[in-house]
C-alpha cells in the first residue's frame, strides 16, 4: 500500500530502506482516487519511533492512506523537538471540522495516575467524543485503549502487581467469527508492556462490548464494540523486535525494578538477539481492521456517515 505522509518526515527514510512504499504528498496529489483518510493522535513521548511503528503496521494493503498526525495542544511532549511536532503535527482545533475513515489513539506513559489528574485529560476527552461523529472506525492502543473504555463505558483500570512485559500467547475469544482477527493462528503472541489491566468482569457487565481475544498470562487483549467502530487493544503489535529491550534496558538504567521480559530473549538471556514473533500478528491486525472496519464499511462521502449510538 503506498502510504501518503507528509514531506520528509523522518520515517520515510527508515520505511524505504525497508522497501515499504511510502508516497510523498506532492505525488499523491497527482492521484486521482478517493484514498483513506487515517487520523493518528501521538500520546507516545517517542513519537518518532512510535510514527514510524505504525506506518509500518498500516503498509500492507493495496490500498492508498492518507496519513495526518495529532498532538494535544494542551500539554507539550517534553522528549520531541518542538520543530518536529511544528512541522509534522496538526492541533485539534486545526482538524476537528474534519473527517476521517479511521483513527488511531496510541498509548501513553502515564498509567499509574487517574485519568482526570492526565494534564491533557479534558482534551482527550473532547477528541474522543468528536470521533464518534467525525470518524467511522477508532483503533485504541494499550493506555489509550484503557482511556476510552473508561471514558466511552465507565470501565476501570487496575494496578497490576507487577509489570505486565514481554510476548505472550493470546487466542480468539468470541464465539463467532471476527473479522479482525480472520487469519490469525489459533494461538498467537503479542507484545505487552503495561503496569494496568482492565478486567473481564467489567467488560462482561456491559453489553454495549465483546472480548475478542485474551491470554491467560497477560489478560484481555481485544475489546469491540458490536460494529467494531470502537475496537480497544491492550497490547502492541506493531512493536519492534528490540523494543521491549530497549525499555528493559532504559529501566535497568534507571535502577527502575524491572524483570527480563517474559518469552522475549533466547534462554532469557539478553546478551541473545529477541525473536520476533508477531509480525504476521501485526501485519494482519492492521490489514483487517483497513479492509474490513474502514475501506469496506466507510461512505464515499464522509460527512454522510451516522455517528456511533451513545455508549453509555
Amino acid at each position: 500500500m503506498p502510504i501518503r505522509i507528509q514531506n520528509n518526515l523522518p520515517a520515510t527514510e527508515v520505511l524505504e530502506r525497508e522497501h515499504i512504499f511510502v508516497m510523498p504528498e506532492d505525488r499523491a496529489f497527482l492521484q486521482d482516487i478517493r484514498p483513506i483518510r487515517i487520523l493518528i493522535l501521538n500520546l507516545m513521548p517517542t513519537k518518532i519511533t512510535t510514527e514510524t511503528q505504525l506506518l509500518r503496521a498500516l503498509s500492507n494493503s493495496p490500498l492508498q492512506v492518507d496519513i495526518d498526525l495529532l498532538y494535544t495542544s494542551s500539554y507539550l511532549p517534553k522528549n520531541t523537538a518542538v520543530e518536529h511536532l511544528t512541522k509534522f503535527y496538526e492541533t485539534f482545533d486545526a482538524v476537528k471540522e474534519r473527517f476521517y475513515d479511521g483513527m488511531i489513539i496510541t498509548g501513553a506513559p502515564v498509567e499509574h495516575m487517574p485519568f482526570e489528574e492526565v494534564a491533557y485529560w479534558p482534551e482527550l476527552v473532547e477528541i474522543m467524543d468528536w470521533s464518534k461523529s467525525h470518524v467511522y472506525s477508532t483503533l485504541h492502543i494499550c493506555w489509550g485503549a484503557q482511556a476510552a473504555l473508561y471514558h466511552h463505558f465507565g470501565i476501570p483500570k487496575y494496578d497490576t502487581p507487577k509489570k505486565i512485559f514481554g510476548i505472550y500467547p493470546h487466542s480468539m475469544t468470541y464465539t463467532k467469527p471476527v473479522k479482525l482477527f480472520r487469519g490469525f493462528d489459533d494461538i498467537f503472541y503479542i507484545p505487552h508492556s503495561r503496569h494496568t489491566e482492565i478486567r473481564k468482569e467489567d467488560v462482561l457487565a456491559c453489553d454495549k462490548l465483546r472480548i475478542l481475544s485474551e491470554s491467560e498470562e497477560s489478560g484481555i487483549y481485544a475489546v469491540s464494540d458490536f460494529t467494531c467502530r470502537q475496537i480497544f487493544i491492550t497490547g502492541h503489535a506493531e512493536y519492534d523486535a528490540g523494543t521491549l529491550r530497549d525499555e528493559y534496558l532504559r529501566d535497568l538504567g534507571k535502577g527502575l525494578p524491572i524483570d527480563i521480559p517474559q518469552n522475549y530473549f533466547p534462554d532469557d538471556d539478553p546478551s541473545k538477539e529477541p525473536v520476533m514473533r508477531w509480525r504476521s500478528s501485526a501485519t494482519l491486525l492492521y490489514t483487517n481492521w483497513l479492509n474490513y472496519y474502514v475501506y469496506q464499511e466507510t461512505p464515499f462521502d464522509l460527512t454522510t456517515m451516522a455517528p456511533t449510538e451513545p455508549n453509555r
